[in-house]
């Protein structure tokens, strides 16, 4: 499932073990909008799908990665490492990927509170 190219449609980057994405999705569900869901787990997103989600979240890489994950060190990345390396080292570990974020068209927002995704609609 590829990334949205327009505003009428919402994905939901989701991972279904995390709390935080489970209430993003229990709250988009609650306002009733349609959206997609994509377990980025299960399909992981490309290095070059994961270049265009930073541009559409508008935040620098690092607000993107999990830096806390052991997977992160695994990969050999660290606080140096160039935004090219952290990008490969996601699109290979898709745990690094912070969640949930919803994409609508150009934009996203990552639900750290859950509410935050809200502003896209």
């Amino acid at each position: 499932m590829l990334l949205p190219a327009s505003d009428d449609e919402l994905l939901l980057l989701h991972n279904p073990r995390c709390s935080k994405s489970r209430a993003t999705l229990a709250l988009l569900e609650e306002k009733g909008v349609a959206f997609a869901v994509r377990e980025y787990l299960k399909d992981p997103l490309s290095k070059e799908e994961l270049a265009s989600l930073v541009e559409r979240l508008g935040r620098p890489v690092s607000d993107l990665i999990r830096k806390q994950e052991a997977a992160f060190r695994e990969a050999g990345c660290s606080a140096e490492s160039s935004d090219d390396e952290i990008l490969a080292a996601t699109a290979s570990a898709p745990i690094l990927m912070e969640r949930p974020i919803l994409v609508r068209g150009s934009r996203a927002a990552i639900g750290r509170p859950p509410e935050d995704v809200l502003e896209l609609l």
